[in-house]
């Protein structure tokens, strides 16, 4: 990394004048607490006493079998407390939160995990918490929706723009310019300026130590291929910066949508459709018009469906350190529900990107070979959108008797 977080020319930070002053008091607590082991523990702690840390690895001996080829191993960051990997971040920023002396936070959501995890932090913390969520997404997530207004935290739906994710990190950054002395704004992935990518990936580097630590344990071996899905990247990065030095193939699998042909994907590294671009503070792959204009993006998956992806990545994905593909939506519920029936797991949407594409590869690769899949949350989340994609008779019944209850 260079200076003001570079990575080999992605990233920086690029924010007006009226910020310099608040991000420049954010490195510095940053990278204090960073240098400060006695942190780490701190941060450790919290995590195994308030969450689940560590957790585990699961050895899917049935997808296993039915694939005939490399042993499928899973990291269960669905067993997180709020359930999914947010909490890693959430809860290391809130601490810094403490340190800088502030009162409110702030995020932004798209798949409603990162708002629960920080409506949690806050609750814990005892911080005044406001959510920004797009309004196609509280749509899609209201029972994430419902769970953070429970704790205590004020939901603003974003009606602007396309109404999901890039929308409510615009709103979240409006706010922070306007509060800044009280307010931290707890970005939920690796993206955005300087020092948030490097802040959540470090962060969330904990699923990959743990996750280095368990699979030697196991089978006195490196896996060949670690999976994880990608929107902003801070999954990938969790699981994959453990493993960067070693001989191990990474592949980050992003939100392929409809069809990489059909322009309604959130594909950045896989696709034509994204260029090297600047917005949002930091300088990455975006999926614009030649105008530099933010197209719209769809995914089945409210996490995956971003226009940018952290410049961290980026550069990984020009040395070609890390392997990027997609998944379409068919072949993400598909995969979702094979886990489902043989395993008795339930990953999130944004994970299932992951598991669809280890089911493409699995069969061809060697018994010997071990493979690890980042689950980087459960899907109890999804229901309304899993079981609207299964066309779940039984489901649509219960709806439509829902809604006539209410109109009665």
């Amino acid at each position: 990394m260079k200076d003001r977080g570079y990575y080999e020319g992605f990233g920086g930070a690029y924010l007006p004048e009226i910020l310099i002053a608040t991000f420049d008091e954010l490195v510095e607590t940053f990278q204090k607490a960073k240098n400060d082991p006695e942190f780490w523990k701190e941060y450790v702690d919290i995590m195994s006493t308030y969450s689940c840390r560590p957790t585990p690895i699961t050895f899917a001996g049935n997808l296993t079998r039915h694939f005939g080829g490399a042993r499928i191993y899973i990291k269960r960051e669905d067993l997180n407390h709020t359930g999914a990997h947010k909490a890693n971040n959430v809860m290391g920023q809130g601490l810094l939160v403490k340190r800088m002396g502030k009162s409110r936070v702030i995020a932004e959501t798209g798949a409603g995990q990162h708002g629960v995890a920080t409506a949690t932090m806050a609750a814990k913390f005892g911080f005044k918490c406001t959510i920004y969520m797009g309004e196609v997404d509280v749509r899609r997530q209201r029972p994430n929706v419902f769970w953070m207004e429970r704790l205590g935290a004020d939901v603003v739906t974003v009606r602007e723009g396309t109404r999901i994710l890039k929308d409510a990190i615009n709103e979240a950054f409006r706010d922070w310019v306007t509060n800044m002395d009280t307010t931290h704004y707890v970005l939920g992935t690796a993206c955005g300026p300087h020092p948030f990518p490097e802040m959540v990936s470090f962060f969330q580097s904990i699923i990959g130590k743990e996750a280095r630590r368990q699979i030697l344990e196991k089978e006195s071996r490196l896996p060949a291929r670690i999976y994880a899905c990608v929107g902003g990247g801070s999954n990938a990065l969790g699981i994959f910066k453990a493993f960067l030095d070693d001989p191990v193939e990474l592949v980050g699998v992003e939100a392929g949508g409809k069809g990489l042909d059909t322009g309604k994907h959130a594909s950045r590294l896989c696709s034509e459709d994204a260029s090297i671009g600047v917005a949002q503070g930091y300088k990455t792959y975006f999926l614009q018009d030649n105008d530099g204009q933010m197209k719209e993006t769809h995914s089945v998956a409210a996490g995956l469906d971003y226009v940018g992806v952290s410049p961290i990545l980026a550069q990984f994905a020009e040395s070609g350190r890390i392997r990027f593909e997609s998944a379409t939506d068919r072949e993400v519920v598909d995969a979702l529900s094979l886990t489902i029936k043989k395993e008795g797991l339930i990953p999130a949407l944004e994970s299932a990107h992951a598991f669809a594409q280890v089911f493409k590869e699995a069969p061809a690769m060697s018994k010997e070979d071990i493979i690890l899949i980042n689950q980087s949350g459960r899907g109890d989340k999804d229901i309304f959108t899993v079981a609207d994609a299964f066309a779940d008779p039984k489901w649509q019944e219960f709806i439509k008797e829902k809604a006539e209850e209410y109109h009665a």
